[in-house]
């Protein structure tokens, strides 16, 4: 199977980037899967149903989010009635939504998708490593499900990587998200589970994490918020991570970095390009 995840996608650029170059993606690289983190979408803090509705339109089978999950407060009741849409897992029971979903892959397989948020200088939630457990439990790599992809949005290096290993082995991929900068440590491990401490963003890179870079400086400097923060305007990048994984038992057997356009240096899966 082929998986793309795409990271945090913020503000107009992240999803002007993903809108137009996703649906060629699908066709040029055979994608079976797309997972998109979109909890930036709206104006850099959370989505909207029309931005869910349009990314689902580009190719997205999955879109998961993070800690601006209910910025927009629509979003509270069209999580209901969207079945692909994944807010964090550990959420304090009766948070809207789901915390996994399990999702028909355009090849017709069937992959559980999880989205779990940190702990660590994030909201204190409930134990991610006890509700990714009750999950994976009930859906079993290679047996009751082709693939298992899981969005650790989370803030420090260490939490993602002890997650990886915590998964490994019960995952196709565990992908982090949440800091906007790409890393370069994609890797297959040990026990077959890919594995990137963070995906990147879907935006213009030419600011302060997606966004415009006045403000966030003025904040460090001054130590007093003098405006909103807003998207920076620019050319974005679509950032992420590709995955090929063995149809038997929904490890990974491929793992690769994606970014294209914008200001960072392009990477493409050499095992896709023709």
């Amino acid at each position: 199977m082929r998986i793309l995840f795409l990271g945090d996608v913020v503000g107009r650029p992240g999803r002007e980037c993903v809108l137009s170059r996703l649906p060629g993606l699908v066709s040029d690289w055979s994608l079976d899967l797309v997972v998109v983190n979109a909890e930036n979408a709206a104006g850099g803090f959370g989505i909207t149903e029309a931005i869910y509705e349009d990314l689902l339109e580009a190719g997205a089978d999955a879109i998961t989010l993070g800690n601006h999950a209910f910025d927009q407060r629509e979003a509270l009741v069209f999580i209901e009635r969207a079945p692909a849409l994944v807010r964090p897992l550990n959420y304090p029971r009766g948070t809207p939504g789901r915390g996994a979903a399990l999702v028909e892959a355009k090849n017709g397989a069937r992959v559980l998708v999880m989205n779990v948020m940190g702990r660590i200088f994030m909201d204190p939630l409930d134990d991610p490593f006890a509700g990714l457990d009750s999950a994976l439990d009930g859906a079993v790599l290679g047996e009751m499900v082709d693939a298992v992809v899981v969005d650790v949005h989370a803030e420090t290096t260490s939490e993602k990587q002890a997650i990886g290993h915590y998964c490994d082995g019960r995952a196709s991929l565990v992908v982090g998200t949440h800091t906007h900068v790409p890393t370069a440590d994609h890797r297959i491990l040990p026990h077959g589970t890919a594995y990137l401490t963070d995906a990147g963003m879907c935006g213009c890179y030419d600011g302060v994490i997606g966004m415009d870079k006045e403000e966030p400086i003025r904040r460090f400097t001054r130590k007093v918020a003098s405006g909103r923060f807003e998207p920076v305007s620019g050319p974005g990048t679509l950032s992420g991570v590709a995955v090929e994984t063995c149809d038997r038992t929904g490890l990974a057997q491929k793992v690769g970095p994606v970014r294209l356009g914008g200001g960072l240096e392009d990477a493409r899966p050499a095992f896709w390009e023709s």
